[in-house]
């Protein structure tokens, strides 16, 4: 189907996306997994090329166009290359906004040129192991004491988290206030006190590091806090619909990708003389699923226009990340079904795609969470 969502632009940034993957992370991502991290050097190479801080301000050192489109072209090729070790997606999609509408020029000037070359590797931590969806029911403090704050806690399941340079704390620095009290602090490598727990074993997404985190009396400059003291919250949530929106763009992606690579197994595999594709169960079931996520393409593609627009609602956000990361996994496992036991072995992509997805319905907010976003908009 025609999109009509991108440019000759896109298109041109799509052909270069695909060769640097091609290139810098398709050879190498089998290692990556097995090690459990990529190597540091395609960050700086993935900058070099271009693709990191697209929408950050040339005079930072970044592409300056403000046009997620070319985001979602970047998501989308790493989600079609199968390399889903590579967190440019948070990097580019998640911490960008942070750093570029909320710091200062000073700190604009000290991180951007470092974000968008690769040098300055990128995290946010807001989960942690008494708190996940739930925001307000965050632990960590960050008190202040002179020209400094002194943070004190944990967070788990931080993304990039063993490879990140600057992290986003999510802290308390107004401990009886709740969600009102929470801050937004910016905690760099090497600061003391800071320290990194055991790369987490996951599921899926293995080549993708993911850590534990802890504060322990971590001592960071108080010019360190992004936006304003105690206004964090409201912070974070200006900003989760842009990562839902990101969230989204990678389900579609994967929907597409899986169901292409099924249609075609399911042409030249042989059953009982004829291409299990031939037998009218499975041929309604892909006609089904080809279906199903052609609305969610259009969807999306709808609100990828409404948030270029400033228009996306937090609703329409929550909306189109549980409807099309539910639709990804449901996909995923029909296609694996359709595979039989080839689908359960990791050298056929699908397998590798049915574990790696299985997290979309969970992290930037689980399904629950989004449906609470939509009933209470309906006022119930």
């Amino acid at each position: 189907m025609e999109q009509h969502l991108y440019e000759p632009v896109h298109d041109e940034f799509r052909a270069l996306c695909r060769a640097f993957l091609a290139r810098e992370a398709v050879p190498h991502h089998e290692r990556w997994e097995a090690d459990g991290i990529v190597d540091r050097e395609v960050w700086r190479r993935a900058g070099a090329a271009g693709l990191l801080g697209m929408d950050v301000p040339e005079e930072y050192g970044g592409g300056g166009q403000r046009d997620f489109r070319f985001n979602a072209v970047l998501v989308e090729e790493v989600v079609a290359a199968g390399c889903s070790g590579l967190g440019f997606g948070l990097h580019n999609d998640v911490v960008a906004p942070y750093l570029t509408d909320l710091g200062t020029e000073e700190q604009r000037r000290r991180w951007l040129p470092g974000f968008c070359s690769g040098d300055l590797v990128t995290a946010i931590a807001m989960s942690e192991p008494g708190a996940g969806s739930d925001l307000a029911g965050i632990r960590t403090t960050a008190v202040r004491d002179g020209d400094a704050y002194v943070l004190n806690g944990q967070k788990t399941f931080i993304t990039n988290g063993e490879l990140a340079d600057l992290v986003v704390v999510a802290v308390l620095t107004a401990a009886d206030r709740g969600a009102h009290g929470v801050s937004l602090v910016v905690v760099e490598r090497g600061t003391p006190g800071f320290a990194r727990g055991r790369r987490l074993a996951k599921v899926g997404l293995k080549a993708n590091d993911t850590a534990e985190l802890f504060f322990d009396d971590c001592r960071v400059p108080a010019e360190n806090l992004l936006g304003i003291e105690n206004k964090g919250f409201y912070h974070l949530m200006g900003n989760l619909p842009r990562e839902r929106l990101g969230i989204a763009v990678a389900a579609v992606a994967a929907a597409e990708r899986l169901l292409a690579v099924t249609v075609e197994y399911a042409r030249s595999r042989q059953a009982f003389g004829q291409s299990i594709g031939a037998f009218q169960h499975n041929r309604f079931l892909l006609a089904e699923l080809d279906t199903e996520i052609t609305i969610a393409r259009t969807f999306l593609n709808h609100c990828v226009a409404e948030f270029g627009a400033g228009r996306l609602s937090a609703v329409d956000a929550a909306k189109v990340k549980w409807w099309t990361t539910e639709l990804q996994n449901r996909v995923a496992d029909r296609c694996v079904q359709l595979h039989g036991g080839y689908g359960y072995m990791l050298e056929y992509p699908v397998a590798k795609a049915w574990l790696d997805g299985r997290v979309q319905t969970i992290y930037g907010g689980t399904t629950e969470i989004m449906k609470e976003i939509i009933g209470r908009e309906l006022g119930l």
